[in-house]
């Protein structure tokens, strides 16, 4: 169906645009991870017949949560997809063709698509930072207990550095009694040792209170030692027990804010190996922002009328979408193992896509 563009108004075809827009990226949701949930539960329902999980903690604490962060995860790959599918059929029908007839430009045109990944990226960055963190801590709690059955009771040979220059050893902490065995506390000024706390066992009181249990402590200062020992001594170490048992696989579970604070905190502690969580950082900027570019190239490409109309569409965009999942994926493995800076390898996907956007723009009818 045509329309008459000039007696409805801008306004109406913005409204137009933007129902189209938000209609599809919603159906689009709702049908790939209705399809992605049947074939995660035919992979998983052994697992759960296997591991007796309880029907309301696979709704509720997996699935509730699995869509949300599959969801997110994706949601650059849906607003492709949806700008393609209904702009090609736009322009099948003519009517960009009578959109522009009627005297708005083609950067007019592009109002109400922007309008529309705004509002995406800023729903896309609130769940991302603030909400789905808590919802996937949920989701992967579940695969330990039920899925994989893993779940961390112990952790041997803790060693890090909980301030500069002061480097904490633990052989092994206890989840269930917070209670470490064989710790030690050395401090250094530069290279040289200046003081050594021992103890057989530390256990942790609240925040950074540490009780320690027949301890040891030895001050040096140059060729002269002081001793002093006893069976109980309370301190504070910059530390907590959950730091223990953080990996790169504990990320998404925090938020934006505690991402930020983490990293400045190891930091400050001289760790290195922490591209992992600053690459997770950065993203919770950079996929938000993707949407932007995502539409750029949607709309670009997808208003022209072509032979082959939505399929040829939808084939060149599905084939670029997956060029951006594979340059994100291979950028977090360039960062994770050091070769790339993480803020140079969230970026750079965005980077790539924006400068074949703004060909795509350039070269699109007008």
């Amino acid at each position: 169906m045509l329309f008459n563009y000039r007696k409805i108004g801008l306004k109406r075809i913005d409204t137009y645009i933007i129902a189209k827009f938000l209609g599809t990226y919603f159906f689009s949701i709702v049908l790939i991870l209705s399809i992605s949930v049947v074939f995660d539960l035919t992979e998983k329902l052994d697992n759960f017949f296997d591991n007796n999980a309880p029907l309301h903690a696979i709704i509720f604490d997996y699935y509730l949560n699995f869509i949300p962060f599959y969801m997110n995860m994706f949601s650059p790959l849906f607003v492709f997809i949806s700008v393609i599918f209904f702009t090609s059929k736009m322009a099948g029908n003519t009517e960009i063709i009578a959109i522009l007839a009627s005297g708005v430009s083609f950067r007019r045109l592009m109002l109400p698509y922007f309008l529309s990944a705004l509002l995406i990226s800023i729903i896309s960055f609130t769940l991302g930072a603030y909400v789905i963190p808590h919802s996937t801590e949920k989701m992967l709690d579940f695969e330990d207990l039920y899925v994989k059955k893993i779940k961390q009771s112990h952790a041997r040979n803790v060693q890090m550095e909980v301030e500069h220059g002061v480097i904490l050893y633990i052989e092994r902490f206890e989840v269930e009694t917070n209670t470490g065995y064989r710790f030690s506390l050395e401090k250094f000024d530069g290279k040289t040792l200046v003081s050594r706390l021992t103890a057989e066992s530390i256990k942790w009181d609240s925040a950074y209170n540490w009780t320690l249990n027949t301890y040891l402590q030895r001050n040096f200062n140059g060729m002269y030692e002081s001793i002093s020992r006893g069976a109980s001594l309370d301190t504070i170490i910059n530390v907590e027990p959950f730091e223990f048992f953080i990996t790169s696989a504990e990320s998404p579970k925090m938020t934006v804010s505690e991402l930020g604070g983490y990293l400045k905190r190891q930091k400050n502690r001289g760790v290195g190996n922490i591209q992992a969580f600053a690459d997770e950082y950065y993203k919770r900027f950079t996929m938000p922002l993707a949407a932007f570019i995502m539409t750029l190239i949607g709309v670009s490409l997808s208003s022209r009328k072509v032979r082959g109309g939505m399929g040829l569409h939808l084939g060149v965009g599905l084939a670029l979408s997956s060029l951006y999942i594979l340059f994100s994926t291979f950028s977090t493995t360039f960062s994770v193992s050091g070769l790339m800076s993480p803020f140079l390898a969230a970026w750079l996907p965005n980077i790539l896509f924006l400068a074949v956007g703004i060909y795509l723009y350039r070269t699109a009818p007008k």
